[in-house]
Formats: structure tokens, C-alpha cells, sequence
């Protein structure tokens, strides 16, 4: 077997990457949410001055049996590197996996990065792989946040915003409401939780914001709800819905409302707007995921007053050199 640095501009070995991508959620996880080939190589294809990625591929009698995405952030969490390793079930517990992380690992550490973050899923009654193999290579589960699902069409619960206005955009947010759509999206990264994840919050700038919707729109749509106080024209709070090109379902990103604005139910009403929009312009779809802490209680009463049920687990790990 032998562990190759994958050349991201060979499209034999990126289709065989993601190939092995989508075959080990499929195995693992009956309602794994993955990428399309083309948001993968507009990833990996169009550098940025924000991210960096150094693929691994494992290959054995001339097959990709295992891949490893290592991640680095370049103008923040400089300390850290995202990995993600996917091995075929017929192969493990052969030493794929250990040595994908152990070649990723000689990698982030060359980059001068001291800590290894990763998403691994747990299926309630079933073992996940994904776990056992990192807490076998020392990582610690840092956070837990539940993946819910909710079959579409869907009938958004009737919510009255009382006293605001729910403005709502797609793809590009318009330049009169970018300064105050920036200030919530650092909010969130503020506010979100991430239990004992060693990762420092982002603000959002302008620029950094225009180059992520333009990296994004590659691969995605997109659809924002705010909510605008009448009296004043303040905005109180935001969601946010992807729609994969080429797919057939929908992802309830973040939802926020600012500590002033919180106990007016502007959360519903915020992910109501956004899923008749959903329901209207993209008949198609046919199930939207979200992810909730499930000690966010008020969120989490929300999303299954909205239908939402969880289907499994997703645990944040972490190793530190």
C-alpha cells in the first residue's frame, strides 16, 4: 500500500477521492449528507486565500482504497487543521486509516499546526467506525450536536414576527444590509457552541464575506431571512439555507438572534421564511437537514415544532500534540 499526496488537477485520481467519499457515508450513514464532485474540485481547484488543502489518497494494487482531507485555515486558526479519513469497508482494519492519519499528521505538523479537528457520526443503535477509530488514535470528543431531518414539502408553522419585518435575499446579500448582516455573522461565530473545541471565533468582514459567496455560489444556492425591526430598521437576526446544485436536498445552516432581540419567536419565523422559499422556488427537494446542540434547548424546541427529528449524532474530535 502506499500513501500519495493526491494532485488535485487530475481528475482520474479527485473522482476516485470522491468516489470513496460518497461510498463510505453511504455504507456508514443512511442519511449522510456529502458533496457533489463539483463543489469538491471548485473547493480544491480554486485556490483561496482563506483555506489550503492537501488531499491523500491510499492505494492498494493500483485502487484508492482510503482518503484523507486535511484542511488549513490561513488567516485564522493558524494552530489547527481540519481532517476528515475515509476508508472502504472492505479494507479496514488492515492499517489504511492509521496510515492516511499518520502521513496527514507528518503534514499538519510541517505547517506548523499542533491540533487535528474532524466530524465522525454515531447512528443511535448502531456502532459507529467513525468514532471507535479516532478515540483508538487518541482524539477526545469535544462536542456533540444532533443531525435533524425533515421530509419535504413540509408546512412551516404560521408566526407572527410582531413588530419586524423579515427582509430575505438570495445568494448575495444586497450592499445596503452587508454591514449589518456581517455584524450578525460574527455574532454567530461568537455565539455558537462548540464545547471544548480548541477553535478561535472569526469575525466576518465585508470581503471575506463577498469571497465566500462567490466561492459558495459555485456549488450552492442560497437563501437568507432577516428580521428588521419596524420602529428603527435594526435587524435582530438571520437564517440561512444552502441548496446543493445537482441535489435534491436542502441544509438549514445558521440560525440567530441577537441577545436584544431573543424571546420573540423571530427564530421560527426566520426558518419558516426561509422554507417557503425552499418549498416554492425549489420543488425538487425532498428533505432539509439542520444540526442543533442538543443542549440548545430553545432551538432545539423549535426545530421539532418545525417536524425536525434526529437521526444521528455527530461528534466533534479533537488531538493536540
Amino acid at each position: 500500500m502506499e500513501i500519495q499526496q493526491l494532485d488535485v488537477h487530475d481528475d482520474a485520481a479527485t473522482r476516485a477521492f470522491h468516489d470513496v467519499e460518497q461510498a463510505v457515508a453511504r455504507h456508514d450513514r443512511p442519511h449522510a449528507v456529502t458533496r457533489t464532485y463539483d463543489a469538491l474540485l471548485n473547493a480544491w481547484r480554486n485556490p483561496s486565500a482563506y483555506r489550503r488543502y492537501l488531499p491523500l489518497v491510499a492505494v492498494l494494487d493500483g485502487e484508492v482504497v482510503g482518503s484523507a482531507d486535511l484542511g488549513l485555515s490561513l488567516q485564522d486558526n493558524t494552530h489547527l487543521a481540519d481532517l476528515e479519513i475515509s476508508v472502504l469497508p472492505a479494507h479496514r482494519r488492515r492499517g489504511v486509516g492509521r496510515a492516511l492519519h499518520e502521513e496527514a499528521t507528518r503534514l499538519r505538523t510541517a505547517e506548523g499546526r499542533t491540533s487535528a479537528c474532524g466530524e465522525v457520526y454515531a447512528v443511535p443503535g448502531v456502532d459507529s467506525p467513525g468514532l471507535a477509530f479516532a478515540t483508538g488514535l487518541g482524539y477526545r470528543s469535544v462536542h456533540v450536536e444532533d443531525h435533524l431531518l425533515l421530509p419535504l414539502p413540509a408546512t412551516p408553522p404560521a408566526v407572527d414576527p410582531d413588530g419586524y419585518e423579515i427582509v430575505t435575499w438570495r445568494d448575495r446579500c444586497p450592499d445596503e444590509h452587508v454591514d449589518a448582516y456581517c455584524e450578525m455573522r460574527t455574532r454567530m461565530n461568537h455565539d455558537v457552541p462548540v464545547g471544548e473545541l480548541d477553535l478561535e471565533p472569526v469575525d466576518m468582514t465585508v470581503e471575506r464575506l463577498r469571497v465566500g459567496e462567490e466561492r459558495t455560489g459555485r456549488s450552492y444556492s442560497s437563501v437568507v431571512a432577516a428580521a428588521r425591526r419596524r420602529d428603527d430598521g435594526v435587524f435582530g437576526g438571520y437564517s440561512l439555507t444552502y441548496l446543493g446544485h445537482g441535489t435534491d436536498d436542502a441544509i438549514q445552516d445558521d440560525t440567530l438572534v441577537m441577545p436584544e432581540h431573543r424571546g420573540r419567536h423571530l427564530g421560527a419565523a426566520l426558518k419558516a421564511a426561509t422554507l417557503r422559499i425552499v418549498l416554492a422556488e425549489h420543488p425538487e427537494r425532498v428533505v432539509i437537514h439542520t444540526w442543533t446542540d442538543p443542549e440548545n434547548h430553545a432551538m432545539y424546541r423549535t426545530n421539532t415544532a418545525f417536524g425536525y427529528r434526529a437521526v444521528e449524532r455527530m461528534h466533534e474530535v479533537q488531538v493536540t500534540d
